[in-house]
């Protein structure tokens, strides 16, 4: 085995392991069920908006910390979170402490932006797209695995929702003690960058420029003193963000970006809530499975896509394909939501979470094959602060009890439907401008 190879497959045993949360399917129903004995309002309302509001505090100050401390260190931070959280799910019963172990929850997503970053300071570059998709591999694996283990433990009486979580905490201990022994990264991308000598082919005369100056010195980022450091690290993001967001294609695939992350985030984390209500009558006892399936057929489809946009989607097809998946995203959720049968429900959020992991997969591949690859991590980075910003809008606007509406579920998940409706009519706008603007074209 080469030395990229285990360094990958340490990576994503770390992933497989994080991810083996077989509480998550069921959290809504033990928090409101006799262990914690909360409310559906104080759960939604007042204590999962903070997770959201954590989140996107911390992103880009984690980002930059994370290039800082070289990866490693923020890899063990995520794995500490995780213990954090679930160990205060497992063992606090306050709504308090909920909203403190939320804000410990936004930790945890943010730092996840180390898992997938150090694999490419630690590989060659001709390795990336192999090495991309293990470590996705590895996270779809963890939630499968979790949510078949989930769904056997609960439905043969093996544990209870509480129980779950003693799990969940296992798993987070494992990845953590895994995580310190992942090797230490010598270099980073800003920060420690290592002396070069080129300059990727492709890349714009303002990066080529930046890169042959810091070139010209092998020894400058050693040498340099720390404030020398720090501003060479924010005048390279500085080229790296201007020479990738000027390309309009780049603009226009991370519009999209953003725009579903935020409503497929939004969705996530308050489906579990209406399968709650949509029959109260019949207890929504396979999330487990259902979550297994998603993410089973995310997959499937995610490999499908990187073989579909390359074959026959050119940038007229994509935009007009773009429309019509985001169409059919806003029909599954106003499905789900106005239907009384919990089946159904759960169908039209399957449908929904493979119309999304097929179409993040095009998207993501395409605004990849249009910026350096050094540009990879703050693009995708500032695309999800993006996101992240837009999901904070949304809670504050229809979930926060002290935000501008505080709808019902129902309510919550009608805006998120006709969310979808209207990124469909802006990448409808997008298609009828390009036809424009290629008509005028041959006029001339």
């Amino acid at each position: 085995m080469q030395q990229w190879q285990k360094i990958s497959l340490m990576l994503c045993t770390f992933g497989f392991l994080k991810e083996i949360r077989p509480s998550e399917p069921f959290i809504v129903d033990y928090l409101v069920g006799p262990w914690r004995n909360l409310t559906m309002d104080e759960v939604i309302q007042e204590a999962f908006p903070i997770g959201t509001y954590s989140y996107l505090a911390q992103l880009a100050v984690i980002f930059l910390i994370t290039d800082l401390l070289r990866y490693k260190p923020l890899i063990v931070v995520n794995g500490l979170a995780g213990i954090v959280i679930w160990s205060m799910l497992a063992w606090t019963t306050s709504l308090q402490s909920l909203k403190i172990l939320e804000v410990f929850y936004g930790t945890y997503c943010a730092a996840e932006v180390a898992y997938y970053s150090y694999i490419y300071a630690k590989v060659d570059r001709e390795h990336y797209q192999k090495v991309t998709s293990q470590t996705r591999a590895a996270i779809y694996s963890g939630k499968f695995f979790a949510g078949v283990l989930a769904q056997a433990l609960y439905y043969f009486k093996v544990m209870d929702y509480k129980q779950l979580n003693y799990l969940s905490v296992a798993a987070q201990i494992s990845a953590t003690v895994w995580a310190l022994m992942l090797p230490p990264v010598q270099t980073s991308m800003y920060f420690h960058r290592a002396a070069i000598g080129r300059a990727d082919v492709g890349e714009p005369t303002d990066e080529q420029s930046f890169e042959n100056d810091l070139a010209s010195d092998k020894n400058s980022v050693a040498s340099s003193s720390s404030k020398r450091k720090v501003i060479s690290a924010f005048v390279l993001i500085w080229v790296h963000f201007k020479s990738s967001f000027t390309n309009l294609t780049v603009l226009q695939w991370s519009i999209w970006y953003a725009l579903a992350m935020a409503g497929y985030i939004q969705v996530l984390a308050y489906i579990q809530f209406l399968w709650s209500n949509v029959d109260p009558a019949q207890p929504a006892v396979w999330n487990g499975a259902v979550e297994a399936v998603v993410t089973l057929l995310g997959a499937i489809v995610s490999l499908l896509a990187g073989y579909i946009h390359n074959g026959f989607l050119r940038p007229r097809s994509s935009l007009f394909a773009l429309s019509i998946l985001s169409l059919g995203q806003s029909a599954a959720i106003l499905l789900a939501t106005t239907t009384s049968s919990l089946a159904v429900c759960y169908l039209g959020y399957v449908t929904f979470g493979v119309l999304y992991a097929f179409t993040i997969t095009v998207v993501s591949a395409e605004i990849a094959k249009n910026i350096s690859d050094d540009s990879f991590g703050l693009v995708f980075g500032f695309n999800t602060l993006v996101a992240l910003s837009l999901q904070t809008l949304l809670t504050y606007a229809v979930t926060d009890s002290d935000g501008w509406f505080a709808l019902d579920i129902f309510g919550q998940f009608t805006v998120y439907g006709y969310y979808f409706v209207v990124l469909s009519v802006i990448y409808a706008v997008f298609l009828l401008g390009e036809i424009a603007s290629s008509v005028c074209r041959r006029k001339d």
